[in-house]
């Protein structure tokens, strides 16, 4: 009797419910036969795919489950998922086009998707945007991209030293007629820019203005053996006055005491420049606006061009004993000094031992020129005191090969700053001479801050 009512109920269960989905299948069937009609192609086959969704559940519900099989339950609901998870992931129509959608630049359409904050999945077909992690860069690709940054304008390059060498032109020939009895040499160029070791802008260059001594009537006293023992200065001093008396040397004239006095000869040429020269006639026949610096100790020419502004620095030299001393005496009442220079010797050394490994000495020391010239607190750094440093450690450290830049700029920040600490930076060529002798006590510090924090950052020294 209880098997007959259980099997009365599910017949009638079975027929109610059959009844009601019968009827939902015959709108389906209504629906899909006018959706063409009515939606269109896509909107039909969104429907058509919705209605076999529907029609697969009531399959299910209407089916007879395998009470043997205990499965069965969870399979029906994942074959449900499944099929909502087709309805959700149904691509919607697209909009008609406007007319005006047509002008939209093609770029907007590949505009990367933003992911839905509630988890739901992308729409089926759409492009799958994967965000790509920034890559970071490493020291020795900075250095070596920052390096390209450094290059001078190669108009810079060409006009630069063709316009100093039409004003160093000129002023020889002013030189030789108004000093017929001076021996003056050739003037030549010189400067970083020549030696393919300028950086960001050709905006400086020297006028080298050789002295032609006799040299059995002049010799050198080192300043180590003056009062300001200094072994980087000299004098020049005149011998033999008693067989050969004053005025038997053309340079004579710019003695004080014994000595040849850089600052006497200084203060001629000064006068001589800025009013005597017609700057005036030369610049405009060179095309430019040529200016002599009156207020300056050394001796300057501002020069403007449509192109470049540029500063021309006029030195005299005097090459004795395999020795090249400017006129550029320290301040104060020491008149008759001479610096000893060693650029000449410093960029041959440099250029040696880059062509004997194919190293990245210069390389090295055109960045950090560079970084000098942008660091305000570093300007006394650069030049001769970096090519120093470079030639030091080029004794020590063989590997200078390009691949091994970062190491090598990271060491010499690192000496630079025990260097500082010490307060001496000694001469590659001279031991006894301290580079870093006319630096303030508050030069130091600045220069030290900057430096021991680029120690661990050198990036920032880049920026």
């Amino acid at each position: 009797m209880a098997a007959f009512w259980q099997q009365r109920g599910r017949r009638q269960e079975s027929g109610g419910l059959g009844s009601v989905l019968d009827g939902l299948g015959s709108v389906f069937d209504v629906l899909l036969a006018n959706a063409r009609l009515v939606l269109g192609v896509s909107g039909a086959a969104v429907l058509a795919i919705a209605t076999l969704a529907v029609k697969r559940l009531i399959d299910r519900a209407t089916s007879p489950r395998d009470e043997g099989d205990p499965k069965a339950e969870q399979k029906s609901l994942e074959d449900s998922w499944q099929d909502l998870a087709l309805i959700k992931t149904t691509p919607k129509p697209t909009k008609k086009q406007r007319r005006e959608d047509l002008s939209e630049p093609l770029l907007s359409a590949a505009r990367p998707v933003v992911p839905d904050p509630r988890g739901s999945s992308a729409p089926l077909g759409a492009p799958q945007v994967q965000s790509r992690p920034l890559r970071c860069l490493t020291l020795q690709e900075k250095l070596l991209s920052h390096s390209s940054q450094l290059v001078v304008p190669e108009f810079q390059v060409s006009l630069v030293p063709q316009l100093a060498r039409s004003i160093c032109s000129q002023l020889q020939n002013f030189l030789r007629s108004k000093f017929p009895e001076l021996p003056f040499g050739r003037l030549s160029l010189s400067g970083a820019l020549l030696d393919g070791l300028e950086v960001l802008a050709a905006d400086h260059v020297h006028l080298m203005l050789p002295l032609v001594l006799d040299a059995g009537l002049w010799s050198l006293i080192s300043g180590e053996d003056t009062v300001v023992r200094n072994p980087q200065y000299w004098m020049i001093k005149r011998i033999d006055l008693g067989y050969f008396p004053r005025g038997c040397s053309p340079w004579d004239r710019f003695m004080v005491g014994q000595y040849l006095s850089s600052s006497v000869l200084n203060e001629t040429l000064h006068k001589l420049l800025v009013a005597s020269i017609n700057w005036p006639a030369i610049g405009g026949l060179l095309g430019c606006a040529i200016h002599p610096v009156v207020a300056s100790r050394e001796l300057k020419l501002e020069v403007k061009h449509d192109q470049v502004d540029l500063s021309i620095t006029l030195l005299p030299v005097v090459e004795m004993e395999d020795k090249v001393l400017l006129a550029v005496p320290p301040e104060g009442l020491v008149e008759n000094l001479w610096l000893e220079s060693f650029y000449r010797a410093e960029v041959s050394r440099l250029k040696e031992l880059d062509a004997a490994d194919s190293g990245a000495r210069q390389l090295c020391l055109r960045i950090l020129n560079g970084v000098c010239k942008r660091q305000p607190r570093l300007h006394k750094l650069g030049g001769s005191p970096l090519t120093h440093l470079i030639l030091h450690l080029s004794d020590t450290a063989s590997d200078w090969a390009e691949e091994s830049l970062a190491d090598r700029f990271q060491q010499v920040l690192e000496e630079l700053v025990a260097s500082l600490e010490k307060g001496v930076l000694p001469s590659y060529f001279n031991p006894k001479i301290n580079l870093f002798s006319g630096l303030l006590e508050e030069e130091v510090d600045e220069m030290g801050f900057v430096l021991y924090r680029a120690i661990t950052e050198p990036e920032v020294l880049l920026k």
